[in-house]
């Protein structure tokens, strides 16, 4: 009687976590961007307190690429999406490790950057094709 009391009386399915719209491969763009920017000024400039805040805040807006990267793998990309793009997993593989300590984390090498953002374009042309079906 209980099982039935406390049974949904609408079941509810989604594509995501909530209503699409709410995820965008942009996000993570814009982070890459600045990690991209930061490493640009760290080159220009030979002011080591400069340089210091410098690669903190690379390492921070670096963690906030990983952190969205993440949000779009786990919440968004499913069962379906991997069948049709079987390179997924590679390309969010590739991605985060470019964000982490094995690439912009770990270095002020603009190309780097570069790689990563590459990664993120690719990423987000899959996530739109994925919208427009």
């Amino acid at each position: 009687m209980l099982a039935r009391l406390l049974r949904p009386r609408h079941v509810a399915s989604a594509h995501c976590d909530l209503p699409c719209g709410v995820y965008d491969p942009a996000q993570a763009r814009i982070e890459a961007e600045s990690v991209k920017a930061i490493m640009e000024k760290y080159a220009a400039n030979e002011d080591p307190v400069f340089r210091s805040r410098a690669l903190g805040i690379k390492e921070e807006r670096a963690d906030l690429v990983k952190h969205h990267l993440w949000v779009l793998w786990t919440d968004y990309f499913k069962p379906p999406h991997l069948e049709a793009y079987p390179q997924l997993h590679q390309l969010f593989w590739d991605a985060t490790k470019l964000a982490g300590a094995a690439g912009a984390k770990g270095t002020v090498d603009v190309s780097k950057a570069e790689e990563l953002l590459a990664k993120i374009d690719e990423i987000s042309k899959i996530f739109w094709e994925t919208k427009a079906a």
